[in-house]
């Protein structure tokens, strides 16, 4: 499985000035399209111009350039020059994942190509708050139709969760805007440099990309230990949706509810989890699928919510003008409602 799919991970070199660091991708096309995180082509939202070199597994050297980025699932596709012959990686269909199932993360942790590593999926349906690594060109991520306030417990703190990249300041939280995304938890070491590299299973499919890992000391900043069991990767769905829109348009659509939420269990009274509706936008999702002011979301499309983050990462991950099933209490009275996605604006 891993002489299979390891012809199918770059490794990805980025400089800028003085910066610079080490990334992984997984190759899209015989002819040089590579998937890997936004965040490693812009140095951590350090830069949009970063000088990006490739190479394979079998020592060949690429220049590439950036066809687009999406800062708001932290994914972006890049193209090598003059490449052909490539071996591109074959999809799974993460829907179908089980928890217990094998995975194998494969990179380049510390600088080092063509790692493999084992574990398992150790959560499904996982959310994670994150700091933007828009380039600042971009823009960055906004909020308006999905989360106001943090995870929960996190509020005027650091975040847990960082990006994996290897140079030295992984993801240190120096912008302001965070993005929220649904990620696979895995115990697969998962380093920095790790990210943008694939995690398969046991047939050598990629189920998601590696993007980021959590730290025992909850901080956010440079200096972690790196792997500590818990790692998270981008679903492979989601990946392969949002990486043929910017081959095909130079960026990704994503959807957008029209409602302000907060964490339900933080609402004085509440006697539930999930994301409480504090506001719906005039002319939005919500208010044309019915959700008012108070109502406490639980579901989205059959996927539990037990928090703000949770919300904002399903809708995000759907492209506009997706349908969606949205499960809420009312008065302590189940309800569902079925909504069409609005468009998040574009960075």
């Amino acid at each position: 499985m891993a002489a299979k799919v390891v012809p199918s991970v770059v490794t990805i070199s980025a400089s800028a000035g003085s910066s610079g660091g080490t990334g992984s991708g997984v190759i899209l096309s015989a002819d040089g399209y590579v998937l890997t995180n936004t965040h490693v082509v812009t140095l951590d939202g350090q830069t949009g111009d970063a000088s990006l070199s490739v190479t394979t597994s079998d020592g060949r050297v690429y220049k590439a350039k950036v066809v687009g980025t999406d800062p708001t699932y932290d994914l972006a596709v890049i193209k090598l020059e003059n490449a052909s012959n490539l071996t591109p990686i074959e999809w799974a269909d993460s829907s179908k994942l089980n928890v217990g199932d094998p995975t194998v993360a494969i990179g380049a942790p510390l600088g080092l190509p063509n790692t493999v590593t084992t574990g398992i999926v150790s959560a499904l349906n996982r959310s994670i708050e994150v700091a933007s690594s828009a380039a600042p060109s971009d823009g960055s991520d906004s909020s308006e139709g999905g989360s106001r306030g943090g995870q929960g417990g996190q509020q005027g703190g650091e975040s847990p969760f960082f990006f994996d990249f290897g140079q030295g300041q992984q993801g240190s939280g120096q912008a302001t805007q965070t993005i929220k995304i649904a990620v696979i938890q895995t115990d697969a070491a998962i380093n920095p440099g790790n990210s943008g590299g694939a995690l398969v299973d046991d047939e050598g499919k990629v189920i998601g990309i590696n993007v980021a890992i959590a730290s025992a000391g909850g901080s956010s900043s440079g200096g972690q230990s790196g792997n500590i069991g818990v790692g998270f990767s981008i679903p492979s769905d989601i990946a392969q949706r949002v990486s043929k829109e910017i081959i095909d348009n130079g960026s990704a659509s994503h959807g957008l509810l029209g409602a302000s939420v907060q964490d339900a269990a933080s609402v004085q009274g509440s006697t539930t989890t999930g994301a409480y509706v504090a506001d719906v936008i005039s002319g939005g999702a919500a208010q044309a699928g019915g959700l008012q002011k108070g109502d406490v979301i639980t579901e989205f499309n059959g996927i539990p919510v037990t928090n703000s983050v949770d919300l904002t990462a399903q809708v995000r991950a759907l492209a506009a003008g997706s349908q969606a099933k949205v499960t809420y209490l009312r008065g302590g009275k189940q309800n569902t409602a079925e909504v069409t996605l609005g468009s998040m604006p574009q960075s």
